[in-house]
């Protein structure tokens, strides 16, 4: 007579327990470098939000880099980070570049459609990224979302020599011009899995810093 055995159930970790995982505290020091972003987008403050911008890029490759380097993560770490990685995204890529945009336009309503767009297109982004993955597992289908961080802190570098009613213009079009790359059917090289183009965001991450440090002082 056989003996029915029932293999015994793993525990489900705790919600916090994922915290300890580098990768995800990196996403969250990137999501940390967001909030200061909107906050200084909010109060008026440019330069300081160019740098948390620049700065939750820099944050948002590092995670997946330790992630790809670490051992023994399994496969439900990985889909957690990638799902708290998706969630910072759309903060990240879609809501503080349309705040800026509106706090920047002084809240007028004509903004709203821009901001729209821009937050719209990543949302869309996102999810058709979750759903299929890279093209031929290489390449994004339409303007990955952190290169709009990227292009923006460079834009906002010109603010200083425009005027204002000038330079919203420059601005509004930037955003909404990246936000229909976004969403394009072109094909764009992954360049967080490069070596050279990490350095080239360091590079980049502590230029910017250093720019918009000297405004600040």
């Amino acid at each position: 007579m056989s003996k029915n055995t029932t293999a015994p159930t793993q525990e489900q970790p705790t919600i916090l327990s994922y915290v300890r995982d580098l990768p995800n505290l990196l996403s969250l020091s990137g999501l940390a470098c967001t909030l200061l972003a909107i906050y200084f987008s909010l109060t008026g403050l440019y330069a300081a939000a160019m740098i948390g911008m620049v700065w939750a890029v820099a944050f948002d490759w590092a995670d997946g880099l330790v992630a790809r380097k670490l051992k023994g993560r399994t496969a439900t770490d990985a889909k957690f980070g990638g799902q708290l990685d998706v969630v910072i995204d759309i903060v990240s890529y879609g809501v503080t570049p349309a705040i800026l945009l509106l706090s920047y336009g002084n809240f007028q309503p004509v903004y709203l459609i821009g901001a729209f767009v821009m937050l719209a297109a990543a949302a869309i982004r996102l999810s058709y990224f979750s759903t299929y993955g890279l093209a031929g597992g290489t390449k994004y289908t339409g303007l990955a979302l952190d290169n709009n961080s990227l292009i923006l802190v460079f834009v906002f570098l010109f603010e200083s020599f425009m005027p204002h009613d000038i330079f919203i213009i420059v601005l509004y079009i930037s955003a909404v011009g990246l936000a229909i790359l976004n969403v394009a059917e072109i094909k764009t090289p992954k360049l967080s899995g490069s070596k050279r183009n990490v350095y080239l965001l360091a590079t980049y991450t502590l230029s910017i810093t250093a720019l918009y440090g000297f405004k600040l002082i």
